[in-house]
């Protein structure tokens, strides 16, 4: 997907503040689920379980500028039984911006108790495992 940096994101030296990719990461999963399963705010209802953040890094490779477009390439890395880690590349016209890496949890909605991954989104996900997979 694409992101095109908004004045408000950048720092007093003019490039994107880095903690604001967490948050492009966070949408480009909203959009992947979308895209793959359905509305995100239906997990809860619909599916019975809901995601939170274990783990997340980034690898800052240079930087992204007001009004430049981001190309964000989301995909997962490893399906488990009760998490999903995923890889975002963030690139600008072909440069690498960010290397981000993030693993999910999947939680009871009640509880908050960690919980196996439903297997309709299990299903849903793995196309997406099995392209990161190819050569």
């Amino acid at each position: 997907m694409q992101l095109r940096v908004r004045y408000g994101e950048c720092d007093p030296q003019g490039v994107v503040f880095n903690a604001n990719y967490f948050g492009y990461f966070d949408v480009v999963l909203t959009e992947a689920w979308r895209d793959a399963i359905g509305p995100y705010n239906d997990m809860i209802e619909e599916h019975g379980t809901d995601l939170v953040v274990a783990e997340a890094s980034a690898r800052y490779r240079g930087p992204a500028r007001f009004d430049e477009v981001l190309d964000l390439k989301w995909r997962i890395t490893a399906l488990g039984s009760t998490s999903m880690s995923t890889r975002i590349d963030v690139s600008v016209e072909g440069r690498p911006v960010v290397e981000g890496n993030m693993r999910h949890v999947f939680i009871d909605p009640a509880t908050k108790a960690k919980k196996e991954m439903p297997e309709e989104i299990r299903r849903a996900f793995e196309p997406y495992a099995l392209e990161a997979a190819r050569p």
